[in-house]
């Protein structure tokens, strides 16, 4: 089962590598029902994958000059001590409540890649930092991804953009450097009570890390607002799959059902201009998303 996971994992780093993030949210299911991973191992080692991709990816927007180190480092510290903090919280928590409470992070996210998200016009670049907010709202969003090894990039990238005043390409770049930060930071905490096969581990990181290097080369080729769209349904079907096997299959079932009626309603109103789909949903905008 280790190969097949390995194998996915390629794809998971490609869906991060064309979208930007977002491909991550996927780590946690891989690990658990196809790794057959405990709860909390498959979250542990889902923050080492979500940290190594991130920070590659961090990387490359840094060499284009497109991360915001002051404001990056405020958010990134405080979502650290929040990360730490969720990681430590989370072996009193049990791992059934845990994976459920990743269910409900997945279809957050897949809602966030549905609607898209639309540009901020900034002009003052973080000159008049909102510290107090900024590290608020860090604490809380390190405590998620500390929680349930997703990196939260659906609510770090309007943050900066909204609370920092950075432009999107770069509360972007530097939303994955936060990422990382929470990502290394909630590890920490889980290692406290969670064992990681590091063999493992190391191989599924590496692979994804190739995905998402293959994604990158690709993204001239595929129209990255419509793979959002799929991936975000995708991500909704996946979260009824969790919620099938933690809770009751009737109530995966139910969220099953519901999906596939939105998104049958979805492509039905895309005829129709003045559709009131249109607004819970709306086209991509530009920026991808991220986990």
């Amino acid at each position: 089962m280790i190969a097949l996971t390995i194998g996915l994992a390629v794809f998971v780093g490609i869906a991060l590598g064309l979208l930007g993030g977002g491909g991550s949210i996927l780590t946690v299911p891989l690990l658990a029902y196809v790794a057959g991973m405990d709860a909390k191992q498959a979250i542990a080692t889902s923050l080492l994958v979500v940290g190594v991709t991130s920070a590659i990816g961090a990387i490359s927007h840094a060499r284009a000059g497109r991360v915001q180190w002051r404001t990056g480092l405020v958010f990134g510290g405080a979502g650290m001590v929040g990360a730490y903090g969720g990681g430590l919280l989370a072996q009193f928590i049990p791992g059934t409540v845990l994976l459920i409470g990743f269910a409900i992070m997945m279809i957050a996210t897949a809602v966030a890649m549905l609607r898209g998200r639309k540009n901020v016009d900034t002009t003052d670049g973080g000159l008049h930092l909102p510290v107090p907010k900024i590290i608020a709202e860090g604490l809380v969003v390190g405590l998620v991804t500390g929680l349930v090894g997703a990196g939260g990039g659906f609510l770090v990238v309007p943050a900066l953009a909204l609370l920092g005043g950075l432009p999107m390409p770069i509360a972007v770049g530097t939303a994955l450097s936060v990422i990382s930060m929470n990502s290394f930071a909630g590890l920490a905490g889980h290692l406290s009570s969670a064992s990681i096969d590091w063999a493992a581990a190391g191989a599924i990181t590496a692979a994804a890390a190739v995905g998402a290097l293959i994604g990158v080369r690709l993204t001239a080729r595929i129209d990255p607002a419509a793979l959002r769209k799929v991936f975000g349904w995708f991500v909704l079907a996946m979260s009824s799959v969790i919620l099938a096997k933690e809770i009751h299959p009737i109530v995966g079932i139910a969220a099953a059902a519901l999906t596939a009626i939105a998104a049958a309603a979805t492509v039905a109103c895309t005829r129709y201009a003045h559709c009131p789909l249109h607004r819970l949903v709306g086209a991509a905008a530009s920026g991808p998303a991220t986990v």
